[in-house]
């Protein structure tokens, strides 16, 4: 008996060390539930009311598992705090949520939780103070009425406007609650390149049901609109923003949305590029066209957000049209129109500098524009944790007046006083089960949003943070996974386009290289931006070039123009370079190229080896989900590195060095993957091709003189291959 006891004993002892050092499996999930996966139910209730302050309780009931929570809405505003912020207070037995405003009591609560999800609750009497950096935290869904998603990678458009207004998807709220979480406030819910429809009365009652569900957690709805909307669905024969006719349709329909929706925020606007209307048509000015929809909204608080992003056809360099077009017009805005600015001067490129733009308005708004959805970052096909591209741009110093002026401190508003500070991310939402395509690109999601809340906060924090809440939190899965993550935009850049290379992608859903690609609108097509040659590669923006770099501040001109000086991430972006040109680590230009694509399809193969060894902490669905994708962006990376090179190789004539993986594909096969008839896309100058490959899923409305047909709402997108069905495959090494 004894014996048995003691044989029991040692079993026991021999399964609980095994059971410290072997995690247990997580149980099966979709990821549907974001960065509340970790979130452990303490108790089931429901909220008691619909209301901002009930929500907060709730949450808090359900999931808090520490001392008394109290809820604090003070009677006597602290100015600190503002309309959004909160304070936590803990003491022994207690911990205070002080806000100005219920909404403040909710992001709160949200960040209590965070603090308990993330372990990193404070000890003993402590307070914590947050405030929002930026007044508006705004998402872009380029979201089509037929529930195509132009850039989209994760599904359909979450809105089931054909169910709407009487048949409501729970998802609109866990949408609303994802979003509260992490402080975002404002949602544009459709296409930038926007149907007219979405203004009628049929839409208005929909978008009403989806400002309901989003009102108590604290997120306005913005609708991008059509410029040329009086035409299409008015009855006027013209769009002219100085046509007192024009002027008051727009007062009476912006009056209707708000008897709709009385918190609507305002409208979104693509005017006269790609083809979209705008006030140009009628040879008035961006700030005209603002202005008129500015004192649209005014009365009912609203704003507008007017994107800069304009180039034309014609133009010897596409970079440089912002700040021809917009800074002349500097100061002569209303006070509620914000520019919305691109983070790059060409495209949200995998690198690109700073758009210039950022640093040469002082008396206008201005806000950021990045991109969540991947659009030539491998969609929701690969790995790409983007937070560390946004930070590389706010904290930018534009030397706009002298050191320390940041991006972030220009459209922060701490530089010149804005009226209003905005900052907008284009989403990468979708009606997916995961929401986002790729499991881990739920990241950018979250850290866009905490970003747009706190700019100062780290790469590895957020990585950190989102890990912890979504996956696990032992440090043998967060160590090398937030190490993973916070590498992959470099090596993304690296296997892609390196050393300052761009638009270099196919036209074909632009995955994938198509460096050889050419067309009949030159600014659309790769030629036109890495200019190979027998003489060398890159964009010559040197002031004996296009003089793109005298768009920026000292010093940053003098170091971008002098090819010693310039920053080699960036080299071919500024100056067209021979191929034999020596940099800095001694390589030839043509070999660094060499280099830089190796590394990238190293890096790429060793993700995978990385998310093999972390196996046992992660649920069976996402592990599998992630492993095929990590496989295929590996397999993407050779792609890419075989596609430039070899085509390069044509130019350079010189040998891929004998320590580089040697291509698996001829040029001629690569060619011919995906390949883009672009005859099929000519157009007149100035006006959008039919059935665009560019930018939409949805035919451009509103041509050179402000749109003349009205498309469906359910416009079928002209339909091109589809490039995931036709990859080239490859043989990884993995040894």
């Amino acid at each position: 008996m004894k014996s048995f006891n003691r044989s029991v004993g040692i079993l026991a002892l021999v399964f609980a060390l095994v059971s410290c050092q072997t995690p247990v499996k997580p149980a099966a999930t979709d990821g549907h539930k974001l960065w509340f996966n970790n979130l452990e139910l303490v108790s089931d209730v429901a909220a008691t009311a619909n209301t901002t302050e009930a929500i907060a309780q709730n949450e808090i009931d359900r999931y808090w598992k520490g001392a008394n929570v109290t809820f604090s809405q003070l009677s006597q505003p602290d100015a600190e705090l503002g309309n959004e912020g909160y304070r936590l207070v803990f003491s022994k037995d207690k911990v205070t949520i002080e806000a100005n405003t219920a909404i403040g009591t909710l992001y709160g609560a949200y960040g209590l939780l965070r603090l308990q999800q993330t372990n990193a609750l404070p000890k003993g009497n402590n307070s914590i103070t947050e405030v929002p950096a930026y007044q508006y935290r705004v998402l872009n869904h380029w979201d089509n009425l037929n529930r195509s998603v132009e850039r989209g990678y994760a599904g359909k458009s979450l809105w089931n406007w054909e169910d709407l207004p009487d048949k409501v998807s729970p998802v609109y709220q866990e949408y609303a609650r994802a979003n509260a979480s992490i402080g975002i406030n404002a949602t544009a819910i459709n296409n930038v390149n926007a149907n007219a429809d979405i203004l009628t009365p049929e839409y208005l009652e929909k978008v009403k049901v989806l400002a309901d569900i989003f009102r108590p957690y604290g997120l306005k709805i913005f609708l991008s609109l059509n410029f040329a909307a009086p035409k299409h669905i008015g009855g006027l024969d013209t769009s002219d923003p100085l046509d007192p006719a024009v002027a008051q349709w727009w007062k009476d329909k912006t009056k209707e949305i708000y008897s709709y929706i009385p918190d609507f925020g305002g409208y979104l606007v693509k005017a006269n590029s790609e083809g979209q209307s705008g006030p140009q048509d009628y040879g008035r000015t961006h700030a005209d066209g603002a202005n008129m929809l500015a004192d649209a909204v005014a009365p009912f608080g609203g704003v507008i957000f007017w994107r800069a992003f304009v180039y034309d056809a014609q133009a010897e360099d596409r970079a440089m049209q912002a700040v021809d077009e917009f800074v002349p017009l500097d100061g002569q805005f209303r006070d509620n129109v914000i520019i919305q600015i691109k983070n790059g001067p060409i495209d949200f490129m995998p690198r690109e500098p700073i758009s210039p733009l950022f640093g040469q308005v002082e008396k206008t708004n201005i806000m950021p524009e990045f991109q969540i959805t991947q659009e030539y970052l491998g969609h929701s096909k690969h790995m790409v944790y983007l937070h560390p591209l946004w930070k590389e741009c706010l904290d930018t110093d534009t030397y706009q007046n002298g050191e320390g002026s940041t991006v972030a401190a220009i459209t922060e508003g701490r530089q010149h006083k804005n009226k209003i500070s905005a900052v907008a991310g284009v989403t990468n939402i979708g009606d997916d089960a995961n929401w986002c395509g790729h499991d881990i690109a739920q990241s950018n999601w979250y850290s866009f949003g905490r970003m747009a809340w706190n700019p100062d906060l780290s790469s590895d924090q957020l990585a950190d943070e989102w890990l912890r809440q979504s996956f696990s939190t032992d440090p043998k899965f967060i160590k090398p996974v937030k190490d993973m993550m916070l590498r992959s935009r470099e090596v993304t850049v690296s296997y892609e386009m390196p050393l300052g290379l761009h638009h270099i992608m196919s036209g074909n859903e632009h995955f994938g290289p198509g460096p050889w690609e050419g067309g009949a609108r030159r600014d659309w097509t790769p030629t036109f931006y890495h200019k190979a040659a027998a003489d060398g590669v890159g964009f010559d923006r040197t002031l004996n070039g296009s003089g793109a770099v005298a768009q920026y501040h000292e010093p940053l001109a003098s170091m971008y123009n002098n090819i010693e000086t310039c920053p080699d991430n960036l080299l071919l972006w500024f100056h067209h370079v021979p191929w034999d040109y020596k940099m800095k680590s001694g390589n030839t230009l043509w070999d660094e190229l060499c280099y830089k694509y190796q590394s990238g399809i190293e890096d790429a193969i060793g993700y995978i080896k990385i998310w093999e060894s972390v196996e046992p902490y992660v649920d069976d669905a996402r592990y599998q989900a992630v492993h095929t994708k990590l496989i295929r962006q590996a397999k993407d990376a050779m792609w890419w590195r075989d596609a430039v090179m070899l085509y390069f190789q044509t130019f350079s004539n010189m040998p891929i060095p004998d320590d580089c993986y040697p291509p698996q594909h001829t040029l001629e096969e690569l060619q011919k993957v995906g390949q883009v008839d672009y005859s099929a896309f000519r157009q007149q100058p100035g006006q959008a091709p039919q059935g665009a490959p560019q930018d939409g899923q949805q035919a451009r409305q509103g041509g050179q003189q402000g749109g003349q047909a009205r498309p469906a709402a359910n416009m079928p997108r002209m339909r091109r291959p589809v490039i995931y069905d036709v990859l080239p495959e490859y043989e990884l090494p993995m040894d």
